[in-house]
């Protein structure tokens, strides 16, 4: 929870109606799996989508919490590296600090309590945005550390893939806040347990 000082931690994911983070057959050349992308519309198809995505995720933030998996299927988010603020990467592969452009990313090979104490220490005061991976999700909610839920519920029903919900629960929500838009439902819910 928060820490005087310190602003949330924020575990933010994208999820189709039936729970699914990805779609099913993930592999090189699907990363999202078969008719994952649509998760990802909310972004991408609408007119206001990168808008959204700046107010929503990154205006308040001041460090990423994301996984190693998705990092290396991004190919690090480009040369520019996406973010332009720390990000720290959950991964059992040591690796080196890497920069691109504003963005540098840190291999944190002591699991998500670790990520998420090096991430806080980075924000200060501003938030840390966990994202990139059901496993990242989950871990930071069973951790009992993270403040606030993020759901981006596209309006697809999957069928199978990677679930999101698929570990230690039950988590107690409360909801804050509701923005919808044609290719999802944006809800934010204050973690009470």
């Amino acid at each position: 929870m928060v820490n005087p000082g310190m602003g949330h931690i924020e575990v933010d994911i994208s999820v189709s109606v039936d729970g699914f983070v990805t779609g099913p057959g993930v592999d090189e050349a699907h990363g999202l799996g078969i008719g994952g992308e649509a998760l990802h519309h909310w972004v991408w198809r609408h007119p206001q989508g990168q808008a959204l995505l700046d107010e929503l995720l990154f205006a308040g933030s001041g460090a990423v919490v994301t996984s190693r998996r998705v990092y290396d299927d991004t190919g690090g988010w480009g040369e520019d590296g996406f973010y332009r603020m720390p990000v720290f990467v959950v991964t059992h592969r040591p690796h080196e600090v890497m920069r691109r452009g504003d963005t540098t990313f840190t291999f944190v090979t002591g699991g998500i309590t670790a990520a998420l104490d090096a991430a806080q220490r980075a924000a200060g005061e501003r938030n840390v945005h966990v994202m990139g991976g059901a496993s990242v999700a989950r871990q930071a909610l069973a951790s009992g550390r993270a403040d606030r839920l993020r759901l981006h519920v596209a309006p697809v029903l999957l069928g199978g893939g990677t679930p999101l919900f698929d570990g230690p629960l039950p988590v107690g929500l409360e909801h804050l806040a509701s923005v919808d838009t044609p290719e999802a439902t944006h809800l934010t819910y204050r973690v009470v347990n």
